[in-house]
């Protein structure tokens, strides 16, 4: 009797043992399958290809792009067109992370993007993270977004004996202020006892910090004087005033 029981405990065990296995790689498997079907997406969009867009997307899909765009599918398919002549690009997808659970599974990656324009090298990095479901047998995406990675732009040049013009304190409302000095051919701000930033130059009177989106533009009076600075987030302004 004590035997028997063993035996079916042992062949309980196995068969848990063997459901856990079969389910890990029931998943893994639908990971790699929809790996492959987004590569599929993004090696035809250079080519304007919509087969696989108008495959692999659900009609009731919704689709956020790195742009702001809000997008049905019949509104993401029809952007899929191909590169102006001169151009030419490729995308990989990299970093994969997955959470499948039933008829539902959210693939999550980087997007690393080559283009060249007349020779020019050009790239840029995106993250997406999109939901599939498994409708009608078949795997379709029903929800998607992408996010583009902040880069700096590339740092330009500025006569040094410019940067004192901008050295001064700046006033954004009574007691709060920021200090703008010149130390070995570099700008600073500061603001109180916080640490002090570098400020790296764009462009004449365009400067930004490193890994820090936005801009700092130093504005000129009607006597040519730098009388403001503006904080640039999101295309608006903080208006600091020299004092």
């Amino acid at each position: 009797m004590k035997t028997h029981r063993l035996l079916l405990l042992f062949a309980f065990a196995a068969l848990s043992v063997t459901t856990i296995f079969v389910s890990a790689n029931s998943g893994k498997s639908i990971e790699t399958e929809l790996v492959r079907n987004t590569q599929e997406l993004f090696d035809a969009v250079a080519g304007g290809n919509q087969a696989p867009w108008q495959k692999y997307f659900a009609d009731d899909c919704m689709y956020f792009d790195e742009k702001g765009r809000s997008m049905d599918k019949a509104a993401l398919v029809k952007d899929i067109t191909p590169l102006p002549a001169g151009y030419s690009g490729s995308i990989r997808i990299a970093g994969v992370k997955s959470h499948i659970e039933g008829n539902v599974a959210i693939l999550s990656y980087d997007m690393d993007e080559t283009e060249t324009v007349f020779g020019q090298k050009l790239s840029a990095r995106y993250h997406a993270t999109d939901t599939w479901m498994f409708r009608n047998n078949k795997w379709q995406i029903v929800a998607g977004q992408v996010l583009r990675y902040y880069e700096d732009p590339a740092p330009g040049t500025i006569d040094t004996a410019r940067l004192t013009a901008y050295a001064g304190t700046y006033e954004l409302a009574p007691g709060v202020t920021m200090r703008v000095t010149v130390e070995d051919g570099h700008l600073y701000t500061q603001r109180g006892d916080r640490p002090r930033q570098l400020l790296i130059p764009e462009t004449t009177n365009i400067f930004f910090r490193k890994g820090i989106e936005g801009r700092f533009l130093f504005h000129h009076g009607s006597d040519g004087k730098v009388d403001a600075l503006m904080d640039r987030r999101n295309n608006e302004d903080v208006v600091w005033k020299r004092v």
